[in-house]
């Protein structure tokens, strides 16, 4: 038998009470919003991997015979191109492909380095009551008023434009953010009272961070990492867009998109079907994320 959700003792009739990752888990399984991202997600990581080895062609390879190839759903299309070619006669499903590991492997990086380095840096500047740490503060909440693409473009100013020095901006652009993020989280939960009875019991600092307030924050942990690798995807492609991250002949999405804008009208599908992909990509880490956010919070509860 079974009562909201969970099983019962099969003799007493009582509600088995499950460990908080195994609730997380039973939660998770019953989110089939969250089933599908991860679904995509994962497929998204293995083509950031092995895409190189699965896409038809080679990025660079050109069939001056069939520029401009529409898609299979097209009446003139051809077999051979999925998704038709460029206006270089260049296979779009083979650059859309190999453009995963530019696009969302790159934000991938991207996010676990702001991540690492964020809560790192929260927990210094929450922990810490000197100066360096309130100066450290400060200047997070001045940097926090700057929009994060325009400070990612004021950071490339300064490089030159390609795919890895967009990386380094979007991560020094994206990182006031979380970091401030999470140091009000942090700090919320050093002044809970259970908190401060367990610094009167003796309890050491490293032990409430690692057994206390990272296990309580974790669905805000989740939830800015996914809001991070989404806002590091859009970066990097709309500098891809600008022409200030991956150049020619780099297939990373947003580089794809500008370089086709001048074919819209002849041949929109060199435009909408990268776009399609970063807007299929955000919403399958943003319905993962959400998914696992809720799902810790019901564990928790």
């Amino acid at each position: 038998m079974k009562r909201s959700g969970l099983p019962l003792d099969s003799i007493y009739q009582e509600q088995i009470t499950y460990s908080r990752w195994r609730t997380t888990w039973y939660a998770l399984q019953a989110d089939w919003l969250a089933k599908s991202g991860a679904i995509l997600f994962f497929v998204l990581l293995i083509l950031s991997v092995l895409g190189q080895w699965i896409q038809p062609y080679p990025i660079d390879k050109q069939f001056l015979d069939n520029t401009l190839m529409p898609p299979i759903w097209d009446k003139n299309s051809d077999l051979a191109f999925v998704f038709g070619t460029d206006d270089l006669g260049r296979d779009i499903l083979s650059r859309l492909i190999a453009g995963v590991s530019s696009t969302f492997g790159a934000g991938l990086l991207v996010a676990l380095f702001v991540f690492t380095v964020g809560i790192s840096l929260s927990l210094f500047i929450a922990l810490g009551h000197h100066v360096r740490a309130l100066i450290i503060n400060h200047i997070l909440d001045m940097l926090l008023s700057i929009p994060s693409l325009l400070l990612a473009i004021i950071f490339i100013a300064f490089m030159e434009a390609s795919l890895f020095n967009a990386c380094i901006a979007v991560s020094l652009a994206l990182l006031p953010r979380l970091t401030v993020t999470l140091y009000s989280a942090i700090s919320n939960e050093l002044e809970k009272a259970y908190v401060c009875v367990l610094k009167l019991d003796g309890a050491s600092l490293s032990f409430i961070v690692k057994r206390i307030i990272l296990p309580n924050i974790s669905p805000i942990l989740v939830s800015e990492f996914t809001r991070t690798l989404s806002l590091a995807i859009l970066d990097i492609s709309a500098l891809g867009f600008l022409g200030l991250g991956a150049q020619l002949p780099s297939s990373e999405w947003g580089t794809m998109i500008g370089h086709s804008l001048e074919s819209i009208f002849l041949a929109p599908w060199t435009v909408m079907l990268p776009g399609f992909c970063i807007f299929i990509t955000v919403l399958a880490i943003n319905l993962l994320g959400f998914g696992v956010s809720r799902a810790i919070t019901k564990g928790v509860s």
